[in-house]
């Protein structure tokens, strides 16, 4: 009988398995030399039903509120919740080149329509901002118009997806761990069959 191929968790979860940090190389960090006997604890590192759901959506939080060192300030953040480090590191990469302006510009219109700026600012700031960058600098805009509505905006969507991620990874554990009951209640029936 021929072997099937891999399917996409499988893929993923091998390629989680090469690219997240690992206990030794976590030993080795100059930044978490001095906690390092605190992040190592091996509580952190199983994946519990408990711990996954937590590190996901630690690693949503950092992800998204960190814009660097995002890694190890999940590893620092796990230790007081209790959370899966490589499930917070992982999350982390929600953020990248790719997701990061779009995530940014959701988060300045969510925060605008959170603090009603189109009444109290006359026109849309966004398109605004071309002319007031020739006017003036464009710090002085981000600064005055849309910062307050970015930073707003940034803590609504990472509490959306923070409660998203840590029910979704909380479903998934549950719906994997049903699946592995039921793959070994058949193998035990077929078994006793025989």
């Amino acid at each position: 009988m021929a072997a099937r191929p891999p399917s996409i968790w499988q893929r993923f979860a091998g390629w989680c398995h090469r690219n997240l940090p690992t206990r030794e190389s976590m030993e080795q960090s100059r930044m978490l030399r001095p906690v390092a006997h605190r992040v190592l604890a091996p509580a952190l590192w199983r994946f519990t039903r408990r711990s996954v759901p937590r590190g996901v959506a630690l690693g949503m939080v950092t992800g998204i509120l960190f814009p660097v060192a995002q890694i190890p300030f999940s590893a620092l953040l796990a230790l007081p919740v209790r959370a899966n480090i490589p499930a917070a590191a992982l999350t982390t990469f929600i953020t990248n080149p790719l997701t990061t302006p779009p995530l940014w510009v959701a988060a300045y219109y969510i925060g605008k329509w959170s603090l009603r700026l189109d009444q109290a600012l006359p026109g849309d700031p966004v398109s605004k901002a071309a002319h007031d960058a020739a006017q003036s600098s464009w710090m002085q805009w981000l600064m005055s118009d849309a910062a307050p509505a970015t930073a707003l905006g940034l803590l609504i969507v990472t509490v959306v997806l923070s409660a998203a991620g840590y029910g979704l990874s909380a479903l998934g554990w549950r719906l994997w761990i049903a699946r592995k009951w039921r793959h070994r209640h058949i193998r035990n029936h077929i078994d006793e069959e025989s």
